[in-house]
């Protein structure tokens, strides 16, 4: 069989996605920051686009019309005159001597002072904290070398990262030496630092305490273990000492840092600023957009005036402009689109979860993408696109769109009952449970289904471990 080439014709249909279809589809996934980020990088590439200034014009006649009533109102009003005497019995030389501080300068002298953005608040790392010390230190200059090598590789808890061997091996100093310079820094501030283990850490505060040799540092060293899943009983029986007295140890060892260098964490706390804002008015509830700090865009008119007259202008220069122009108005349309998808998928949110509005957490039902997407007429992945990082103020508190999106669970009637909302009740029936004879899992369930929800025995256990709640041996209270 011979191979040979042909052409042929075939014709089929194919969606391409222009470039401000793209443009469009990502605007509505970034959140309000990365928005104001993109506007921002956008009216530096393109000159057409300028922010709007609201009541720029209103606030230029207001201030006319103000100095016109200023005017006017001061016409009839007499001069007032103010005759100043000065005493011939006033000491001046020693007034003068008494006042003249240096503090006490001319009123209308100009100072130049230092603007506020100069002015940052620094918070102390674990690192430099802990060079500190060493710097102030009477090490020598070997251990000191060890030192920097230590203190350069604790984690953000205070701990060694590395073995010895390792920093003897890059510091080519024995390991004798390493472990007095380990020994040195871990009575530096914080106490427990350059600790290989929370063992250890938890000994050297121990130690500090001066309570070597006690039963808290015998708890400590033998039975850890022991003592994380709370069996007391066992650790008094091994060491032959009254439940009270365990008690006690115990008491104290949970006034210890397991994690030293907690206190000089760099991590900052991160706070959300909501999208969108839903108010409670009377029995509705009133949806509002959160444009605060949103830059308002604009056409420049300068550059509509000068397409009006085309003689001033080259060709090059007509179609440059004319591409900015239409770029930045398929941007200022897009950025509307994108708050009126964000307000209707929110209106239809509240639509099908006003029980939750109205009671709380626990009236929270189960809804999924489709079903909004088909009440607001649109595709699954534009509502996808809309909730994600994006976050809503309610009278219950704020929270990510994509919350109120969640998997159901039978109720015992045959109704769906949201997850969101058994983890709820869960994290309310703990909350009120008897400490010192907490709630099992099988209770819980048992307890939910007189709730008329319809939960198996380790599915209370997944979303009780999914909200970080510890099993019920180790939530019972012993004192």
């Amino acid at each position: 069989m011979a191979i040979e080439l042909k052409q042929s014709l075939n014709l089929t249909q194919q969606l391409i996605m222009t470039p401000q279809l793209q443009q469009a589809i990502k605007l509505l996934q970034l959140s309000r920051l990365e928005l104001v980020d993109t506007i921002t990088e956008e009216m530096e590439e393109n000159p057409v686009l300028e922010e709007q200034v609201s009541g720029e014009t209103e606030e230029d006649s207001q201030t006319e019309d103000v100095k016109d009533v200023v005017e006017e109102s001061t016409s009839d009003v007499p001069e007032v005159t103010v005759v100043e005497c000065a005493r011939d019995d006033v000491d001046w030389e020693n007034y003068l001597s008494e006042y003249n501080t240096g503090w006490a300068g001319s009123p209308y002298e100009e100072r130049e002072a230092p603007p506020f953005d100069n002015f940052t608040s620094t918070k102390t790392s674990l690192n430099s904290h802990l060079m500190w010390q060493l710097n102030m230190s009477n090490l020598d200059k070997e251990q000191r070398e060890i030192g920097v090598h230590i203190i350069g590789n604790l984690d953000e808890d205070g701990y060694l990262d590395i073995p010895l061997e390792e920093i003897s091996t890059i510091t080519g100093y024995p390991l004798g030496k390493v472990l007095e310079a380990l020994y040195f820094i871990q009575n530096f501030d914080p106490i427990g630092v350059a600790a290989r283990d929370t063992k250890e850490s938890l000994l050297i505060q121990v130690r500090f305490h001066n309570l070597g040799g006690t039963i808290v540092e015998r708890i400590i060293t033998d039975h850890l273990k022991d003592l994380e899943v709370k069996r007391y009983d066992r650790i008094a029986k091994e060491l032959s000492v009254p439940f009270e007295e365990i008690l006690r140890a115990v008491f104290v060892i949970q006034g210890l840092e397991p994690k030293p260098g907690r206190a000089y964490s760099e991590e900052e706390t991160i706070y959300i600023t909501p999208d969108i804002y839903v108010f409670e008015m009377g029995d509705d509830y009133q949806i509002v957009l959160n444009e605060d700090g949103l830059p308002k865009l604009r056409i420049s008119a300068y550059y509509k005036d000068i397409l009006r007259n085309k003689n001033s202008l080259s060709e090059n220069a007509r179609t440059y402009i004319q591409e900015k122009l239409r770029s930045a108005a398929w941007l200022i349309k897009s950025i509307h689109q994108r708050q009126r998808t964000i307000y209707r998928v929110t209106e239809s949110i509240v639509r099908f979860q006003r029980d939750f509005f109205d009671k709380g957490m626990t009236q929270l039902k189960p809804l999924v993408l489709r079903d909004v997407a088909e009440d607001i007429e649109m595709h699954e992945s534009t509502v996808s696109r809309v909730t994600t990082n994006k976050y809503v103020f309610t009278p219950q508190g704020t929270f990510e769109l994509k919350f109120f999106f969640n998997s159901s669970i039978n109720s015992v009637n045959g109704e769906a009952v949201a997850s969101e909302s058994v983890k709820e009740h869960i994290r309310n029936i703990i909350k009120a449970e008897n400490k010192d004879k907490p709630c099992s899992d099988q209770e819980i369930v048992r307890i939910l289904k007189r709730r008329n929800i319809n939960a198996a025995r380790r599915t209370v256990a997944k979303y009780r471990e999914s909200m970080a709640i510890l099993p019920s041996r180790k939530r019972k209270n012993f004192y």
